[in-house]
């Protein structure tokens, strides 16, 4: 099974009480620098039936560019960077969706690459100084982190522990710096330097200290730090970690979380616009991911919608428009429908349960062998409505397929995928569907017939 585990993680959880567990975002980043020499990426994987192909990106900031790929062949690859390229970040893409199923390595431009994919396990390099170093240093000052969150979470108070742990921080952080001297990684390893206190101090005290100096050493405007997701990942950690300790309700936890983003904005200060909105697309992605609704239009609205960067980014701003419209708990976009002479409107229906959408063609073999199932089976059911709306080229077919649906009222939009309503919906296959409560607000986007039937069953 192909695995998405992070290698490293950077920076810290604030809340170590609770939410100690949450594992913070991890990456493997680069730098930007000039190169003379055509290197190599070598390595195996395992288990080796699991992957068949890599593809390399060289990292710029908030976005990345096609370097180069190779197969995976038993297990083992080759992948052979370009003549003069870059050094910095390179992004190894394994599997799909690539947003998901890659990891990072430290290309300087000097040193060919040898590491070690394990699903289980992650990645481990066997040759270049520059990754070995990078994957050290995050190593022990995570086991020094979970160190501190053992000391507090069991609430000794012996102080000689908590010097030894303060001292041990402070001795990683000073030899790391040194050994990393003129190498990509020092610019890490400087940017995360903990907050280590001179002298003990309360759990309450510790956690207000550490949020306060979360930006002491991260220049936001360091294009090193930039051409990497090392940013992208301190600051989403800050945003959703940062919080008071003890338990939140969950409006109380998104007003803390949009006063750690005004944070991030008033530290982009300086940095370009276009980088700008990068870091912002990601925390409302995050938000959006997590179920923090009102924190993403926070975002999107406050923002991201405004932001001088946008027509540029017409594409994501789309994107956000269109989940907006058909997110979970949000009232339908209207549909209008002629039954017989009389104009029939989504909004103006009543008396039913649910209504169900679903979008669908007559020249579809999956919608002719799902659509009479689910009429049969919804035939008798009087708490539910459905209203199918035909994504078509012309209506001959369409006129012919849908009098066998009586039970339905139908719709019809011409120009199939380019028609108004697919566009309004986002239709991208057909069938696809969507269940309203009684107020029209969605509540659910099943994959089929039979996901249909098994959610209605029960609600």
């Amino acid at each position: 099974m192909i695995s998405k585990r992070p290698y490293f993680q950077y920076g810290s959880n604030f809340d170590i009480t609770v939410n100690m567990k949450r594992s913070l975002l991890s990456l493997i980043l680069l730098i930007t620098i000039s190169a003379q020499a055509q290197n190599t990426i070598s390595g195996t994987f395992y288990p080796a039936k699991d992957y068949s192909w890599l593809i390399a990106y060289r990292l710029k900031p908030g976005t990345q560019v096609y370097s180069a790929d190779t197969a995976i062949q038993n297990g083992t690859f080759n992948l052979n960077l370009p003549e003069n390229s870059p050094s910095g970040t390179y992004r190894l893409v394994y599997a799909i969706p690539q947003e998901e199923f890659y990891f990072d390595v430290i290309y300087n431009g000097i040193e060919d690459i040898n590491l070690s994919f394990d699903s289980e396990q992650g990645v481990m390099f066997t040759a270049s100084k520059e990754n070995i170093l990078f994957g050290t240093y995050f190593n022990e000052i995570n086991t020094l982190e979970r160190e501190m969150i053992a000391y507090y979470t069991n609430g000794t108070m012996d102080v000689k522990t908590y010097q030894n742990i303060l001292k041990k921080y402070q001795e990683t952080q000073e030899s790391y710096e040194k050994k990393s001297e003129g190498l990509i990684s020092n610019h890490f390893i400087k940017a995360n330097k903990p907050y280590v206190p001179s002298d003990y101090e309360s759990i309450q005290d510790y956690v207000r200290n550490r949020k306060n100096s979360y930006f002491d050493y991260l220049d936001l405007n360091n294009p090193v730090l930039q051409a990497s997701g090392f940013l992208t990942d301190k600051l989403t950690n800050y945003v959703f970690t940062a919080l008071p300790l003890g338990p939140l309700e969950k409006v109380e936890t998104e007003k803390e979380i949009q006063a750690n983003i005004t944070a991030i904005v008033e530290n982009l200060n300086g940095v370009s616009d276009t980088y700008a909105f990068h870091i912002l697309y990601t925390l409302w992605t995050q938000s959006s991911n997590s179920g923090f609704d009102s924190t993403a239009d926070f975002v999107y609205t406050k923002y991201l919608k405004n932001s001088s960067a946008a027509p540029a980014n017409k594409d994501v701003i789309d994107k956000i428009e269109i989940y907006n419209r058909l997110r979970i708990g949000v009232i339908s976009p209207e549909i209008s429908w002629k039954d017989g002479e009389k104009e029939e409107k989504l909004s103006a229906l009543q008396g039913s349960e649910n209504y169900l959408l679903v979008f669908w063609s007559s020249t579809c073999g999956h919608c002719l062998k799902e659509l009479p199932a689910l009429h049969k089976e919804l035939k008798d059911n009087e708490d539910i409505k459905v209203i199918a709306v035909g994504l078509e080229n012309d209506d001959i077919s369409w006129n012919i397929e849908s009098r066998k649906l009586s039970n339905f009222e139908h719709a019809i939009a011409l120009g199939k995928w380019d028609s108004e309503y697919a566009k309004i919906f986002d239709i991208h296959a057909t069938p696809t569907y969507f269940i309203l409560d009684k107020d029209k607000q969605i509540i659910a986007k099943p994959e089929s017939d039979k996901e249909v039937v098994a959610f209605l069953r029960e609600k």
